[in-house]
């Protein structure tokens, strides 16, 4: 599951719903005022002119409201966005600076970085070109040097990091 990705498109629903609110509300509003006008002019501000003006400037006032609201959702979206790729760029951070704060060699960080990506161990290995024995060496060393005893550990690590 994809959650920054269905969030966006949420979003993009949202908005899309809004904005669509809104238009069918300013054709209603375009509507109504033209009616008005029109009896007005005809009759004079009788009962149904004045009814007709009244839908109209409840109209008006759910266009301003709904606009309002969807630029609210679209400044969301797009902060959302941007909270996400700090997010990114911040993990990344942290695990490349435990990574040095461990020292682990460039094969163990090949294979704890795929692990953190949530692979097993034959995928490890096949992409490694390496046997799953040497995959579950590497990983055990990687464990020991973070001070952990299993993957859900190890990734733990870097969720507390990137929450502290």
């Amino acid at each position: 599951m994809k959650l920054p990705g269905f969030a966006k498109d949420a979003g993009r629903r949202q908005s899309a719903a809004l904005a669509a609110v809104v238009l069918v509300q300013a054709v209603a509003a375009l509507f109504f005022m033209g009616d008005a006008a029109a009896d007005i002019d005809l009759d004079g501000l009788g009962p149904e002119s004045a009814v007709e003006a009244l839908v109209s400037l409840a109209l008006i006032l759910g266009i301003v409201t709904s606009g309002w609201q969807l630029r609210r959702t679209l400044e969301t979206v797009q902060s959302q966005a941007q909270a996400l790729e700090v997010a990114r760029g911040a993990l990344a951070e942290v695990i490349e600076a435990q990574f040095t704060r461990w020292a682990l060699t460039p094969a163990e960080r090949d294979v704890a970085l795929f692990a953190l990506k949530g692979l097993d161990v034959a995928e490890i290995a096949t992409l490694r070109g390496a046997a799953a024995g040497t995959v579950r060496a590497q990983m055990t060393r990687v464990y020991a040097k973070a001070g952990v005893s299993g993957r859900a550990q190890f990734a733990a690590l870097f969720v507390e990091d990137l929450l502290g």
